[in-house]
């Protein structure tokens, strides 16, 4: 097997992807009804991003910032976000999740890891193995320095 850096390099490419559509799709099949699929991203940036503004949430889906603003007002009415004024700024929005919105974001990742599991139980003991180690070194490359060890 070819083991160059452009090889490696081309399989995450084309790996990645394809694992991400399944974690995608398994965290929407297990996110509570009364969230939008964007809601529910916003919960996820959110739970590895606590205190990030409006503005942050906003760049990472995409989308205006009003937009996000009049979508938090509703996750801050369901009691999933909690919205405050920075002590530094108060012109900056901060962000964070709720127990409420916590409980529903890991009861979905607990339900998306059972279906991996199951997954996995399909591979030889070796073979899961050689993934976990190989993902462990994905997450190392690709992890922010704060995130290593998460």
């Amino acid at each position: 097997m070819d083991s160059s850096p452009e090889t490696c390099a081309r399989e995450i490419l084309e790996t990645v992807p394809l694992v991400m559509r399944a974690i995608r799709s398994e965290m929407r099949h297990h996110r509570a009804p009364s969230l939008s699929v964007t809601e529910f991203r916003a919960l996820v940036f959110l739970d590895r991003r606590a205190g990030a503004s409006l503005v942050e949430l906003a760049d990472h889906l995409g989308l205006a910032p009003a937009t996000v603003s009049r979508m938090i007002d509703g996750m801050v009415a369901s009691r999933f976000v909690l919205r405050r004024s920075s002590p530094q700024d108060r012109r900056r929005i901060t962000l964070a999740l709720t127990a409420a919105g916590r409980d529903t974001l890991e009861r979905a990742r607990l339900l998306a890891q059972a279906q991996f599991a199951g997954l996995a139980s399909t591979l030889q003991v070796g073979q899961r193995l050689e993934l976990t180690r190989a993902l462990q070194a994905l997450k190392a490359l690709f992890a922010e320095p704060t995130e290593v060890n998460a």
